[in-house]
Parts: structure tokens; sequence; C-alpha cells
């Protein structure tokens, strides 16, 4: 694998999934990013995941050598924020090896990193037709119902937020059992859509708002649901969550 890339775009990139990465992770692995040069496409995407919450954004760089691998997510991302602002980056790793060399204009750095292959996958359920939302709605409800729910891990579907998708609607709701907060957008829904409600982590939701915040995009959000799973996509980003059953 050898890439060249920004600085700028690895930075702020590495600042997003973060946000994903286990503070105590149950495995090593847990703690590193996982970072996939694709040739064909002239785009690298970074990964991070702690089992609950996954984050996944890809940006263009020009890949040499595709291949994936993951490097500690701290290490790297103290490294690469030090760096001349816009500068190149070159990341390179010998195919079957674990050892990576990161070159800048300032010097090179070497980090030893842990293969793709032990990084848990994506859960990325994309099966069947996506609803889609409006990523303005959903910023909007997701501002006004956040800070009623709970932090009480002993009350687990309270610290989610309940979405509903109705008939070109939204409707999100939360409570921590002594307040409650309900927002209805009669925007934001896809026209003709089943409807559909599920709960989820206020937490995974927190990112989400920030990611659409930091990010904002006109096209139209992409939700899909399976086997206890959400998953977000839009533009060149990837949000996935658990769900809340209740």
């Amino acid at each position: 694998m050898k890439l060249v890339c920004s600085q700028t775009e690895l930075n702020s990139s590495l600042q997003l999934v973060s946000r994903a990465i286990a503070g105590r992770p149950t495995h090593p692995v847990l703690a590193n990013v996982l970072v996939t040069a694709d040739a064909a496409a002239g785009r690298i995407s970074l990964t991070g995941f702690d089992l609950s919450l996954g984050i996944q954004t890809s940006f263009a760089a020009v890949v040499e050598g595709s291949g994936a691998i993951t490097l500690p997510a701290k290490l790297l991302a103290d490294i690469v924020s030090r760096l001349p602002p816009d500068g190149p980056i070159t990341l390179s790793c010998p195919e079957g090896e674990e050892q990576v060399e990161l070159t800048a204009l300032s010097g090179s750095y070497q980090m030893r990193g842990m293969t793709a292959e032990d990084f848990p996958e994506l859960p990325l359920a994309q099966n069947g037709r996506p609803i889609l939302l409006s990523g303005a709605a959903l910023v909007e409800g997701l501002r006004s119902t956040l800070f009623a729910s709970s932090s009480d891990e002993a009350k687990q579907i309270l610290t989610g937020i309940h979405l509903k998708v109705e008939e070109g609607g939204l409707e999100f709701a939360a409570t921590d059992g002594h307040r409650l907060a309900v927002r209805r957008n009669q925007a934001g829904g896809e026209q003709g859509a089943e409807p559909f409600a599920v709960t989820v982590p206020a937490r995974s939701l927190r990112e989400l708002e920030r990611l659409l915040s930091a990010r904002p995009s006109e096209e139209s959000i992409s939700l899909f649901c399976d086997r206890g799973q959400v998953v977000f996509l839009w533009a060149d980003q990837v949000l996935t969550s658990r769900t809340l059953d209740g």
C-alpha cells in the first residue's frame, strides 16, 4: 500500500472517525483506525468502529498501491495534527507487513499497525430500498430533542431518540423520565415512504448531528435498517449504529 494525500484532508477525516474509536477497547484493534486505499477509485477511506457506533469517511488521494491496514488512532491523529497544514503526506506499507512509514516535509515516522483482517466488519445493512431523509430536517430534529435523552444506562431505552418516518414528515422524541421533547417536521421524509420507526442511541445521533453540521450536504440521507442496526449513508460518509429495543 502506498498513497499521497493532503494533511488537511487526512487530519479532518481522522477527527471525524476518532469519535467512534473505543476509549477502553475490549480488543487492541478497536483502538485503531482502518485505513483503506483504492487505486482504481483514487480514494482513501478511514473507518472507526467500537462495536456499537461506526463512522466511515473517504476522500480523494493519489493512490499508487491499493491495500488496507489498521493504525493506532490516537498516535496517528497526534502526528498528523502537528504536521504542516496542506502539506503532502505519504503513507507506505510493504505488502504483507504491518510496519507503516509516514513521510511529510518535516520528517518521517514509523508506526506498527495490525492487519485489516483483525478489524471487525462494519455492519452496512444496505438491504432493500433506503428511506430518504432531508439532512437539514435531521439536524433540526436532533438539536431539538437530544438534550432530553437520559444518560442512565440502567434505563437503556431512555438513552435513545425515537425516530418516526411518516408520509412526507419526521418525528423525533426523547425523554429521561422527567422531561419530554418531541419535534415534528412536516418536511424531511420521502414522499410515499412506508411508515417506519426506530430508537437509536443518543450518542450515535449526536455524532450524526455533528457530522451533518460539519459537512453540510444537499444530498438526501439514505437510511437502512436491518437486524438491530441502522445505517445513515450520504455523500462520502457512513454512520452505523445499533438500535434500542423497548
